[in-house]
C-alpha cells in the first residue's frame, strides 16, 4: 500500500514516514498543501494523511479540491486544534477521519489499517488463499500449509501485491511503484531479490516468472 503524508511539521512527517514504512508501506512526504493535492490527484496513493495547517493551501482546501475532482482516496485528517467546529469542517470536506495531536502512533497505524479496509470491497475477507499458501492482510500472518512462514516488512508488501492478483501477471516495475516509494533511486532489480527471498521461505514452485512482464503467483 502506497501513502502520502502532506505535512509541513518535518520531524513529524519524517518520524511517521520512517514507521510506516517499518509498517511494510511505501510512504510519500511533502510539506506544502499545492504539492500534497498534485502528488494526491495523480492517483497512486491509497491512503493520504493530510494536516490542516499547511503553507499553501491548507487541509481543507486541498480535501475539497479533491474530492471536487473526483477522487475517493481515503483522507486522514491531522491537526493541532481541538473542537467539535473544526472535525464537523474537516468531515464535511469529505475527510473520512479525524486526528487532534498530539496523538498516538499506534493510533494512527490503527486508524490507517481501518480505513484501507473500509476502502476495499464491502465484506472483503481480509484473508487470501492461494492453494496452500494462507495470506492474513488484517493480522499480517502467512502459512504456508501448517508452517507459519515469518515475512519481514517489505517481504509482506511484495507478497500481498502478487496474491492479491493471484493468477495475474504483476509487473516489475508496478511492485516498485507500489512497494517503495518515489524517494528510491537504487536498483530497480531489488524486486527479483525479494520475490527469490519469497520463494525461498514460501516453496519455489509458488511464484512464476513471465519473461518480460512480470511474476505470476499460482497455487501450490
Amino acid at each position: 500500500m502506497r501513502l502520502l503524508i502532506v505535512e509541513d511539521e518535518k520531524r513529524l512527517a519524517l518520524s511517521l514516514a520512517k514507521g510506516l514504512r517499518a509498517e511494510g508501506f511505501a510512504v510519500d512526504v511533502v510539506h506544502d498543501g499545492r504539492e500534497g493535492l498534485r502528488l494526491a490527484a495523480e492517483g497512486v496513493h491509497d491512503l493520504v494523511v493530510l494536516d490542516i495547517m499547511l503553507p499553501g493551501l491548507n487541509g481543507y482546501r486541498v480535501c475539497a479540491a479533491l474530492r471536487a475532482a473526483g477522487h475517493d482516496v481515503p483522507i486522514l485528517m491531522l491537526t493541532a486544534k481541538d473542537g467539535e467546529y473544526d472535525e464537523a469542517e474537516g468531515l464535511d470536506t469529505g475527510a473520512d477521519d479525524y486526528l487532534t495531536k498530539p496523538f498516538s502512533y499506534m493510533v494512527l497505524v490503527a486508524r490507517v489499517r481501518a480505513l484501507l479496509r473500509r476502502s476495499g470491497s464491502a465484506g472483503a475477507s481480509p484473508v487470501l488463499r492461494v492453494g496452500s499458501l494462507v495470506v492474513d492482510t488484517a493480522t499480517r500472518r502467512v502459512c504456508r500449509g501448517e508452517r507459519e512462514v515469518t515475512l519481514t516488512a517489505k517481504e509482506f508488501a511484495v507478497l500481498e501485491q502478487l496474491v492479491t492478483r493471484a493468477g495475474q501477471v504483476v509487473g516489475k516495475l508496478e511492485i516498485l511503484e507500489r512497494v517503495w516509494d518515489f524517494a528510491y533511486d537504487g536498483d530497480p532489480n531489488i524486486v527479483e531479490v525479494y520475490v527469490s527471498t519469497l520463494r525461498r521461505k514460501l516453496g519455489t514452485d509458488t511464484i512464476q516468472t513471465v519473461r518480460g512482464a512480470g511474476y505470476r503467483m499460482v497455487a501450490s
